[in-house]
């Protein structure tokens, strides 16, 4: 074999295929890239079972309305703080959040099942938006059942802290 081919053959046998992988491995982290905090518009996160979830949080209008342990519908609004939008930004971040699928739930189970707990998580942005479905039942692979159930609790508990701020206390 001549340097020439010794040359084409490196070439096509290393390169290349490293070439590929990059572009494969990176494509969707750059994708993804967009979500930045300081674009950040809005937050909403609601829960339930069955098709209405009654349960939610809506961070561009502050509208908060649950059930309470009473079965009563709960209505109140209040805004998250900045600090509580950056810190929910920067551990979705961590998390990954922006590389789970859409939707967190174990092969053929029906979305709208009155037996399963439903969680619903949206960030909006400027340019993008991300929304993922969780199942409370899901233990398809634990890490991401972990880390999305991490996520959702971050939320939930952010999302208490700033009504008890903004609960008159009596």
């Amino acid at each position: 074999m001549t340097s020439r081919g010794k040359k084409i053959f490196l070439i096509l046998t290393v390169v290349v295929p490293f070439l590929i992988y990059c572009i494969v491995y990176y494509a969707p982290i750059i994708k993804n890239a967009p979500f930045k905090s300081s674009e950040f518009v809005s937050l909403q996160f609601k829960w339930g079972v069955g098709k209405d979830l009654v349960n939610s949080y809506d961070s561009s209008t502050g509208n908060y309305q649950y059930l309470n342990n009473k079965d009563s519908l709960i209505k109140t609004n209040f805004k998250l703080r900045t600090n509580d939008i950056i810190y929910l930004h920067n551990k979705a971040n961590e998390l990954g959040l922006w590389n789970f699928p859409d939707v967190i739930a174990n092969r053929g189970e029906d979305l709208n099942s009155s037996k399963v707990l439903r969680y619903e998580i949206e960030f909006n942005y400027q340019r993008k938006k991300k929304k993922v479905i969780l199942m409370s039942d899901y233990n398809e692979i634990p890490k991401l059942r972990d880390v999305s159930t991490q996520m959702k609790n971050l939320v939930a508990q952010s999302i208490n802290e700033a009504e008890e701020r903004y609960t008159p206390k009596h």
